[in-house]
């Protein structure tokens, strides 16, 4: 089987078990459950093989991965065990204990800060940043500026799910990010 064949069956796998919750948290809204992805053991390996089987390769492989609060904590610290390198969280404001730098971003409606220890990530360190979807792309930019004023280098970010209609993945990408995608969802 080739690896564009393999890797439409893994979408077309992790999609069947991603649950699609209308209305959610507001009328409109198409909310995409990532969690019946992680309940199901053998869903759960397909979904953390993909991701680390593209991060084996040498010119990909990072020295560290960071994941955004909160579902990317449940993701990124398993491929990095996987991977065999450390986890560096990136919380929400007010919830890391030891001093941290802080990046803002716009929402819909209003502002939210992420934060990061400042001693996290050394100077140079490759970085893969993770999380479990990308919509409007506020949350990853600023999990990349965050890791790139710390001086780390920010390879590839990583979700399971895009919403390409909501932008952030092309934003992401007019930044120069490359960003892995494992299932497409065209809608809000």
């Amino acid at each position: 089987m080739s690896t564009l064949s393999s890797a439409l069956n893994v979408s077309d796998f992790l999609r069947e078990h991603i649950r699609t919750v209308a209305d959610w948290p507001s009328a409109g809204v198409q909310f995409r459950d990532i969690t019946p992805l992680l309940q199901n053991p053998q869903v759960f390996r397909v979904l953390i093989d993909a991701f680390v089987h593209h991060y084996m390769d040498p010119t990909l492989r990072p020295d560290v991965v960071a994941g955004l609060d909160a579902r990317g904590f449940i993701i990124g610290a398993v491929v990095a065990y996987e991977l065999n390198v450390g986890f560096v969280p990136i919380r929400k404001k007010g919830k890391l204990p030891f001093t941290t730098v802080q990046e803002t971003y716009e929402l819909e409606y209003g502002s939210a800060t992420v934060e990061l220890h400042t001693d996290a990530v050394t100077r140079g360190q490759r970085v893969l940043l993770i999380d479990d979807l990308i919509a409007t792309g506020g949350t990853m930019i600023a999990g990349v500026k965050l890791l790139e004023r710390s001086g780390a280098v920010v390879t590839e970010c990583a979700v399971i799910v895009d919403l390409p209609e909501l932008g952030g993945s092309a934003r992401l990408k007019a930044l120069g990010k490359p960003l892995l995608t494992l299932v497409d969802f065209e809608g809000h």
